[in-house]
């Protein structure tokens, strides 16, 4: 029996093309398609597809989230990131949120379907590349466990806030709603977390806050 895989990416583009890839292979059956994380999770929910092949960028809901979420509702859903993202942090965080495998989409067909294959019958995969940037980080001590924890301890009790909320997905408006601020104001609370944690969009916020252990998602 074919396994059955939900495509997951903003870029419909890229979705035809990896369902293109796995339509040659009778092994693998495409069940359906979502372009944003609250949409594969409804879909998870619904039809327990085999695996999800997702991108960790996605609009609202991230990759990670995502990944935690469905580890907490459709355990027997694997999942699969296929992601530009190389860094240590969006790898570290996919895998600790549940995904069995990470490959590079500048990866080959072969290293996919190899992914793909290993993940099915119970194994883990990263692709070469990230795996070996990894070694060799560790190897140098450049990678360090309390990282996360240490850089989200120095902001301040409204950045955490802001911080959490936009790890749970939430829109500016909402947040600015809940906790009660302007609009321009969560803007700019955004834009200094930031410019403190290093990072240039809300997915790498979202997975340095379960890093740091500050949503339920980073707990199993």
């Amino acid at each position: 029996m074919a396994h059955r895989i939900l495509l997951v990416d903003e870029h419909r583009i890229l979705r035809d093309g990896v369902k293109a890839i796995l339509e040659r292979y009778d092994e693998f059956v495409v069940d359906g398609e979502a372009g944003n994380g609250a949409d594969a999770v409804q879909f998870c929910r619904r039809n327990r597809p085999d695996l999800v092949l997702m991108e960790i960028a996605l609009p609202g809901m991230g990759g990670v989230e995502v990944a935690a979420e469905l580890r907490r509702t459709t355990p027997a859903t694997k999942v699969v990131i296929l992601s530009t993202y190389d860094d240590d942090l969006s790898v570290i965080g996919a895998i600790r949120a549940g995904a069995r495998a990470y490959v590079l989409k500048r990866a080959s067909e072969n290293d996919l379907l190899e992914a793909l294959r290993t993940v099915m019958t119970g194994g883990s995969y990263l692709s070469p590349q990230v795996s070996d940037q990894l070694l060799h980080r560790i190897q140098r001590g450049e990678i360090e466990s309390e990282q996360p924890r240490r850089s989200v301890e120095s902001l301040g009790p409204r950045e955490v806030q802001v911080l959490r909320l936009v790890a749970e997905g939430r829109t500016s408006k909402e947040i600015a709603g809940t906790l009660n601020l302007g609009y321009q104001t969560v803007r700019s609370y955004r834009k200094t977390l930031m410019r403190k944690l290093g990072v240039n969009n809300a997915a790498a916020l979202t997975q340095l806050a379960v890093a740091a252990g500050l949503t339920r998602l980073s707990r199993p």
